[in-house]
């Protein structure tokens, strides 16, 4: 079976380098293997001479780099990687350094054990060591959390985490529209819908970083968020979800590529 590792970039040069070879190297559960997919969402620094001289650098590594000429958002990196992902499971993981790699094998356990069909990792559940940073950002992240299991019906804990795995033929069957950080709150949204759908949380480190290191998101990005919640719930159509796939992905590995 084979994880297919999705990290959206833009203007990740700082970091991009260090976490291809985290994730290039984590120890994974067996039986699996690993296909990394780049999505350069536009970056106009060094970060796609980075990826490129990691991959000629690591030749037997199973990489895809794909690049948007122009920044279309977290969301829309995440559609294309989600697109050209080949594996049994997906798992989404940013190019900065705020998540780690080592946490694979704990959110992979619940799907590998077949009683999970999503998993996230949790930043306040009980789990690895986690950064103090912005208070102001811990209340938004919660209230956004309970304001989207108030519309799902959910009990989750960290709706926004950027640790989510799926199986592949969860997210490949589910509409997604939000091209930016509205990403989270829309899937969260869609997959709950779903008949059958088995959601685990487990809890894992986390090193959040400051704005002067590159963090991205913002005060209207949580506006965004609430207008999702509202939008996905209760106003988008259910005509596009389906009954939880049971189908078995193919096994065959594709070609490595570059794109």
């Amino acid at each position: 079976m084979t994880l297919s590792i999705l990290i959206p970039a833009y203007n990740e040069s700082k970091t991009i380098g260090i976490v291809l070879e985290r994730v290039n190297e984590v120890a994974l559960p067996m039986p699996l293997s690993r296909e990394i997919v780049v999505i350069d969402d536009g970056s106009t620094d060094s970060t796609e001479e980075i990826v490129r001289q990691f991959m000629a650098e690591n030749p037997t590594a199973r990489i895809q780099y794909i690049r948007h000429e122009v920044n279309q958002g977290k969301g829309a990196a995440l559609h294309t990687g989600i697109r050209q992902a080949h594996g049994q499971f997906i798992l989404i993981q940013d190019a900065d350094l705020e998540y780690d790699p080592e946490e694979y094998s704990r959110l992979l356990q619940p799907l590998l054990a077949g009683r999970a069909d999503v998993v996230y990792g949790s930043r306040f559940m009980s789990g690895g060591p986690r950064q103090v940073l912005y208070f102001w950002h811990t209340v938004g992240n919660r209230f956004l959390t309970l304001f989207s299991n108030m519309m799902t019906n959910l009990n989750l804990t960290d709706m926004e985490t950027c640790f989510k795995v799926f199986r592949t033929e969860v997210i490949k069957n589910v509409t997604l529209k939000e091209r930016r950080f509205g990403f989270e709150p829309e899937v969260t949204a869609q997959i709950a819908r779903i008949p059958g759908i088995r959601i685990f949380e487990v809890g894992i480190s986390y090193a959040g970083r400051t704005y002067r290191e590159g963090k991205k998101i913002g005060w209207k990005d949580g506006f965004r968020a609430i207008f999702c919640i509202l939008k996905y719930n209760l106003w988008v159509s259910k005509e596009n979800i389906v009954s939880r796939p049971t189908q078995e992905m193919p096994s065959a590995w594709p070609s490595r590529s570059r794109v």
